[in-house]
């Protein structure tokens, strides 16, 4: 018996792709970012990349472990510190700029807001957290991250979630990327196979920090901790 929510995704699916273009790489990939800033020895933690397979797009949305254990310590820092003063600095109690606008000038237009400082108490509780933050990220936490995949059907594209310890930092290398979530979807590998016994752990994540971190990319994903989840994860159409 067909299901009536499936094949209203399948229709979705099949007229999307219509007037939303993806723009191919040689090798038939959709590659949404750039890598400019990544050098060969440089610690990779997700990206995203795109292929057809029978005529269906495939959204592959990966993360190295090492995300999943970042992501991790930072829950775990915000825990620990606790709630913060409710200051919402951010969004009450800022100042709102104009622009002039039409041939007199006399006219205005807002144009843009500009958010005031944070309270004392807000400063101190993010001074707080930052402290904790440094002192988990030095020392890890106990943790086990294991590769792992599964994929859902969309309105726009199947979605692939991957977890795997790839490294990522080039065109080639998110190609293998591309490459195992292929393999995955017809059956002809698994993660077993690919990675047998791979497990990411507090051991694995000193050895990571003890690297140089000297890419934008490295540095901005350990920034990240003021965000509750990695950009990659994102489900929204490109």
């Amino acid at each position: 018996m067909k299901n009536p929510h499936y094949e209203y995704l399948g229709r979705r699916m099949r007229e999307y792709p219509r007037t939303h273009q993806w723009r191919l790489s040689e090798g038939g990939l959709y590659i949404p970012h750039a890598y400019w800033n990544m050098g060969p020895d440089s610690l990779s933690y997700w990206d995203d990349v795109g292929f057809i397979l029978n005529g269906r797009r495939i959204m592959v949305w990966w993360r190295h472990p090492r995300d999943i254990f970042k992501e991790a310590v930072c829950s775990m820092a915000w825990e620990e510190a606790g709630d913060g003063p409710r200051d919402r600095w951010l969004t009450e109690g800022g100042t709102q700029n104009y622009k002039k606008v039409g041939k007199s000038g006399r006219r205005k237009k807002r144009s843009s807001y500009t958010s005031r400082e944070p309270s004392e108490a807000q400063s101190q509780h993010y001074a707080k957290l930052s402290q904790i933050e440094e002192r988990l990220m030095r020392d890890g936490i106990d943790l086990e991250v294991r590769p792992s995949w599964k994929w859902e059907r969309l309105s726009w594209a199947m979605g692939v979630t991957l977890v795997a310890p790839l490294e990522v930092r080039n065109e080639q290398e998110v190609a293998e990327v591309a490459y195992l979530a292929r393999n995955l979807i017809l059956r002809k590998t698994t993660l077993a196979e690919e990675f047998p016994g791979f497990v990411y752990d507090r051991a694995s994540w000193l050895r990571d920090q003890s690297r140089e971190q000297t890419t934008v990319s490295s540095s901005l994903a350990m920034m990240a901790c003021e965000s509750s989840r990695s950009p990659s994860v994102s489900k929204e159409q490109p």
